[in-house]
């Protein structure tokens, strides 16, 4: 299908009990035209999809969202684990030119007015740096990240890292969504809250003989650290692989690949 020809959705969810949508444009890169290349694509997609949906009788759509439409936040109290509560401030977003932020943001804030309206069922999943080894030929944005700062570069995530999670148990937290209709709203998904600080130095201290640049200066003091912080798919039955596993996966599947 093509995510903004509403004609092409509709044969491609007609007959379907369910609907998982996952696709959204990622460009992490500085863009000429922000609007066209991924605000637009993101909320059009998603309505596009909800209303094929919608038009079908399908039972439950389930959406990935992401974390980067939870932060930043400057109203959040520092002192208070993120949760499924907070939303990321688009003028903030858009001042930082965030703009990958900006979509995901405006996308999911258009499924729930969507959904609202509209009756549909709806839970959403808000993923985290998404690790682990994956089964596609080129990386994903996620894995691009983290294969640069294995190379030792540094990449700028100050204003909205939280943590990672391993892919499988995207999968599987995706299946708990659609599977158990106790599942509503958004779900925070990932491994442990924790600083770009902690992230960096853990990936040196794992990896001395790669020239990981460790953070000298910690400027996430809004990000509050806590271990299980995704309660509600925990509480669904969710169980995440520990951070060391996330790890040696992804970089297994970047030595059989040739990467590293």
């Amino acid at each position: 299908m093509d995510l903004l020809d509403p004609a092409s959705v509709l044969p491609a969810v007609d007959g379907a009990r369910g609907v998982f949508h996952l696709a959204s444009p990622v460009i992490l890169r500085p863009t000429q035209d922000p609007e066209k290349e991924l605000v637009e694509p993101a909320v059009k997609g998603t309505l596009g999809v909800l209303r094929a949906a919608k038009d079908c009788g399908v039972g439950r759509v389930v959406m990935v969202s992401s974390q980067t439409a939870m932060v930043p936040n400057p109203e959040w109290p520092a002192d208070k684990v993120i949760d499924e509560e907070s939303w990321a401030d688009i003028e903030l977003l858009k001042k930082l030119e965030l703009w990958y932020s900006v979509s995901k943001t405006l996308a999911e804030k258009a499924a729930w007015d969507f959904a609202e309206k509209q009756g549909l069922q709806l839970a959403v999943l808000n993923p985290v740096l998404v690790l682990g080894p994956t089964l596609t030929p080129s990386l994903t944005g996620s894995l691009q990240v983290f294969l640069q700062i294995m190379k030792g570069e540094r990449f700028d995530m100050d204003e909205y890292f939280l943590g990672c999670v391993d892919v499988r148990d995207v999968a599987q937290s995706l299946v708990a969504l659609y599977e158990k209709p106790s599942a509503q709203g958004r779900h925070l998904c990932l491994e442990s809250a924790e600083r770009m600080v902690d992230f960096t130095n853990k990936l040196a201290d794992l990896y001395p003989e790669l020239p990981i640049q460790r953070i000298q200066e910690d400027k996430q003091q809004w990000v509050a650290r806590a271990k299980d912080p995704s309660k509600k798919l925990i509480e669904l039955g969710v169980r995440f692989n520990p951070f060391d596993k996330i790890i040696t996966g992804t970089m297994d599947c970047f030595r059989a690949k040739g990467l590293i």
